[in-house]
């Protein structure tokens, strides 16, 4: 009688990490650590569908937009991210990193002073994640940062107003972030390889 080989097919389970703050360069270098090999998956970063980038090419006639309609703008390319990049990577079993996710869009909605409650309603459809991470540097330097959504949006809110200084958004926006990290569920880390 012959012993028949049976595989054993280990699957990975599928990992939804977050890590939301200001500035892009810590944001982007803490998704690095939060994925550890390449091979474990991939990082979702915003303006994946592009719709930032046609607005920054806009013509100056189109005019500024509102902190709220970047909301909206944030909303639909965090829904294109959903659709195209994270959720297909979860399906296959793999890790992915959304940097920034929900909370960085939260903080600067409420520190350009959207109600709470819209903030809520307008990400019900972003999947919670297992991991939430936040970066959170010194201010000065996440002022000079200009391109992840904070900086881009404070550009945009704050060109030609005299109401509140970019300086005075982002620093508001990262304090909100504290404010969302020392409330938020801990999960315990990997270690780094």
């Amino acid at each position: 009688m012959t012993k028949k080989r049976t595989r054993t097919i280990i699957v990975a389970k599928p990992v939804l990490v977050t890590v939301d703050g200001v500035d892009v360069g810590a944001v982007l270098a803490e998704a690095r650590v939060a994925l550890g090999s390449q091979s474990r998956g991939g990082i979702s970063q915003w303006d994946a569908s592009g719709l930032f980038q046609e607005l920054a090419v806009g013509e100056a006639e189109a005019g500024l937009p509102s902190a709220r309609t970047l909301l909206l703008l944030y909303a639909a390319d965090l829904a294109f991210r959903l659709r195209w990049e994270i959720r297909p990577a979860l399906a296959e079993g793999r890790t992915v990193v959304a940097a920034p996710y929900v909370d960085t869009a939260v903080a600067f909605g409420r520190a350009a002073g959207l109600k709470a409650g819209w903030l809520t309603s307008l990400f019900l459809f972003a999947p919670r994640a297992r991991d939430r991470r936040f970066v959170h540097p010194r201010s000065a330097r996440a002022a000079a940062g200009k391109d992840g959504f904070v900086g881009f949006s404070c550009d945009r809110i704050t060109a030609g107003r005299a109401s509140r200084t970019r300086r005075q958004i982002v620093d508001e926006t990262a304090a909100r972030l504290r404010q969302l990290d020392r409330k938020a569920p801990r999960t315990p880390r990997r270690a780094r390889s």
